[in-house]
């Protein structure tokens, strides 16, 4: 099982944007299954839609993605001097809302890796059920190269 602390030291996510709260199970190049309690005070239900309090699909994927970028970081050497960012998202499908109360339990599976881009497909479950799923590919970047280039476009 990886911490909440632990996860800290792979995602450079805070709050309110770290969306994983534990790894329950991982086999490093293979697959994670991570969890997200979804609580009333999340700030996104404020505004989404604070009548009827639904998680925003959009941050169901970003949970998937960044369990997956977990399990990249646990399988890559040197994963210090690597960013990981989400470059594609394709065949989205919500297929149940998520609400208070309920946890995501976040399945993610790396289904192929050619060069620096990883290609996995994720699934998220609440008691069983498929709320969404869908493939993410992620880019595996080096950190001296964002140094470099961040730097040249300072004026």
């Amino acid at each position: 099982m990886i911490t909440i602390e632990q996860i800290s030291k792979f995602l450079p996510h805070r709050f309110p944007f770290l969306l994983v709260d534990r790894v329950v199970d991982m086999v490093p190049s293979k697959t994670i299954v991570a969890l997200k309690n979804v609580t009333c005070n999340e700030h996104f239900f404020q505004g989404h839609f604070p009548e009827w309090k639904i998680m925003p699909g959009v941050l169901i994927i970003e949970a998937l993605a960044q369990a997956g970028a977990i399990l990249l970081f646990s399988s890559i050497p040197d994963p210090e001097s690597k960013f990981i960012v989400m470059s594609k998202i394709d065949k989205a499908k919500f297929k149940r809302m998520v609400v208070p109360g309920d946890q995501l339990r976040l399945d993610v599976e790396w289904t192929r890796r050619k060069g620096r881009i990883c290609k996995m497909m994720g699934k998220a479950f609440v008691d069983g059920d498929l709320a969404a799923e869908a493939e993410i590919c992620a880019s595996v970047l080096d950190v001296e190269d964002l140094k470099e280039k961040k730097s040249s476009r300072q004026i």
